[in-house]
């Protein structure tokens, strides 16, 4: 959970901020590309969606818990099969206005064609045959699964089955399989409450339990800030073999630490969003023992782990973001892409490929 913000949006004010919303861009906007996958296989992609009737969803009171995922893999090939976009139509209005104007404000909320950035994975592609590692990622707290794009696409161009999967109610804009669209719904009380809070991260923590139990074999988790968390937490699945804490405190508002398993963890941070807090618990999960390693990044900041590292410096370039804002979403390192894609899938190498 970011400091400066981690909701500023109750239900309400998201849906103030989506009235009106334009669903054509100007002929001016600009076009963002995510850079491409350096492995060696074309990546493949589908969705889906899981259903856990054994839950009610906290957020919007349903009797059943729905979940919406992305899969990335290695494909065989992708003659005739079309590049997926990064957020569907509808995703990237409610991005425009909501994720842009309210929950990262350092983002612009014009000039840009949210709904043109296209992926470098292709929709139902062939897959590869045989087995491969999975890896489960968990977005930051009211990010959507799509902001983990660019490192997914990679790490599958590496041959690992890479599922993205969204919390609903939590996350700015989740779009389904079908097409429906959910917008965030959670109260901004949960970044002070510590009711709600431990709600909300409970409800995760569930969430991710359900996914893994409809895969088979060994898993690594990774995730970004509450996703980080949330990665961590799940060490003590008997499937997860392995996990990676993006930036994620891992306590409590009451500052009660999370019980994490004794299994290979990494935790990464920055320079720019390091505070006593995480040394506090950082410092004490690895007091504990067991395989964690710690790393910092230098001249970065918290969403230097999602694809605003490689969105930030064209919108600067294009005179659509300052220096400051730059620096304040991701830092200011040149080399932040190719920096997280070798830190992430070097510790997943070693993990299950030594």
């Amino acid at each position: 959970m970011r400091r400066r913000t981690f909701l500023t949006a109750s239900a309400s004010t998201a849906a103030s901020a989506l009235t009106g919303i334009r669903t054509a861009s100007a002929a001016t906007d600009r076009t963002l590309r995510l850079p491409a996958p350096t492995g060696a296989w074309p990546v493949g992609t589908t969705t889906r969606a899981l259903t856990d009737r054994t839950r009610s969803d906290p957020w919007n009171g349903s009797s059943t818990r729905e979940i919406a995922l992305t899969v990335f893999y290695p494909a065989t090939g992708v003659r005739g099969c079309q590049r997926a976009p990064q957020l569907a139509p509808t995703a990237a209005d409610v991005f425009k206005q909501l994720d842009a104007g309210v929950l990262h404000p350092e983002l612009p909320t014009s000039g840009v064609d949210w709904a043109a950035t296209l992926t470098h994975s292709y929709v139902d592609a062939p897959a590869l045959p045989g087995r491969r590692p999975t890896l489960l990622y968990s977005p930051a707290g009211a990010d959507p699964r799509t902001v983990g794009t660019s490192l997914a696409e990679d790490l599958a161009s590496h041959g690992y089955v890479v599922i993205t999967m969204d919390h609903p109610g939590e996350a700015s804009e989740v779009v389904f399989p079908d097409g429906r669209l959910r917008t965030i719904e959670i109260s901004p009380a949960v970044q002070t409450d510590p009711v709600q809070s431990r709600l909300m991260m409970d409800t995760r923590f569930a969430d991710m339990r359900f996914v893994l139990e409809q895969l088979e074999g060994p898993v690594g988790v990774y995730g970004h800030s509450a996703g980080g968390a949330t990665a961590a937490v799940s060490l003590a699945h008997p499937k997860v073999r392995a996990a990676i804490n993006l930036e994620g405190y891992l306590d409590a508002l009451d500052g009660e630490l999370y019980t994490i398993a004794k299994k290979p963890l990494l935790l990464a941070g920055t320079d720019g969003f390091r505070d006593a807090r995480f040394d506090r618990t950082w410092s004490a999960v690895m007091a504990q023992g067991g395989p964690v390693r710690r790393v910092q990044l230098s001249d970065a900041n918290h969403w230097i782990w999602t694809d605003y590292a490689a969105l930030a410096p064209q919108l600067q370039r294009a005179g659509l973001m300052t220096a400051a804002q730059r620096a304040e979403l991701i830092g200011r390192s040149a080399c932040a892409v190719p920096e997280v894609r070798r830190l992430v899938r070097g510790f997943f190498d070693l993990t299950f490929r030594r």
